[in-house]
């Protein structure tokens, strides 16, 4: 990584080996869990503020719509007055992806993090890197990015098991290795990838059904609304399949990580439908 992105994994590694150290009783999964809810907390105000900008899209579509049938063949005009509807109803198109701009340096971060925890998150330094790497036995070797999970597991310089699971290990669906001579290291973690393909199913479904409940109590034209209702329909299907995808290529750890954060953002969802959604539509009533 260039130098100054290697900052931001550096600084969440301190963040994630403090949490290990003085939180998690010297347990890596348990660290990553609290160290996942810290980062949820951190950006609600941001995923609030996105919430509340997408409904606030939602309402003002049919104005937008009407702008687009209008100046079809007119885009200065078109933008111009799409611009007077922002600033009318207070609208920044740029809030909607503002938390998703946050996150995504975040996860792409973790993956350095948890993949080369020397580095990231204890802090050596290369010599000391290359003497560990250097007297893992030939059999325990990870060739590649996460050669050093190879190095911490034999020298227990970090407590990667989490009910009886590897978080250092990279999942993985080839029948020969699940059911081969390390079966017991690698079949159990396949509950990773499952767990985070239905909590990512069930996350996006809860989000879509908040859009498409505001889709059906506004006034748009039909086209749009099926076009955005179909567009949402796909996200929902695809978004699992990516994360299905994803969890097979990076350490279980990561895998952790957008797990409980699935989990967090189901609970996160389902307040934001009861008390921001349903007491906006009372309030408008």
């Amino acid at each position: 990584m260039g130098n100054i992105f290697s900052y931001i994994p550096k600084f969440l590694g301190l963040i994630l080996n403090f949490i290990y150290e003085h939180m998690s009783f010297g347990r890596y999964g348990l660290a990553i869990i609290i160290f996942t809810v810290f980062i949820k907390l951190v950006l609600l105000p941001l995923t609030v503020k996105q919430f509340k900008s997408n409904a606030q899209l939602q309402e003002i579509q049919p104005l937008i719509q009407e702008l687009q049938r209008k100046y079809k063949n007119d885009n200065n005009k078109l933008n111009e007055e799409m611009m007077k509807v922002y600033a009318e109803h207070k609208y920044n198109p740029a809030s909607g992806c503002l938390p998703l701009l946050v996150q995504l340096p975040i996860l792409f971060s973790l993956i350095y993090v948890i993949g080369q925890p020397l580095t990231y998150m204890l802090n050596y330094s290369t010599a000391d890197i290359n003497n560990l790497l250097n007297a893992v036995p030939e059999a325990m070797k990870i060739k590649g990015f996460y050669a050093q999970i190879g190095a911490v597991n034999f020298h227990n310089i970090l407590n990667m098991k989490f009910l009886g699971l590897d978080l250092g290990l990279v999942p993985t669906w080839r029948p020969n290795v699940l059911f081969g001579p390390e079966m017991g290291r690698y079949l159990p973690l396949i509950l990773i990838p499952i767990l985070s393909v239905i909590t990512t199913f069930l996350s996006n479904k809860l989000m879509t059904a908040a859009t498409m409940k505001k889709n059906n109590n506004s006034s748009g034209n039909d086209s749009a609304q099926d076009a955005a209702a179909a567009m949402t329909k796909n996200m929902t299907l695809i978004a699992p399949i990516m994360t299905l995808w994803v969890s097979f290529q990076f350490p279980a750890g990561l895998g952790l990580y957008w797990l409980v954060g699935n989990i967090f953002q189901i609970f996160q969802q389902l307040y934001l439908n009861k008390y921001v959604i349903n007491k906006k539509e009372v309030k408008d009533k």
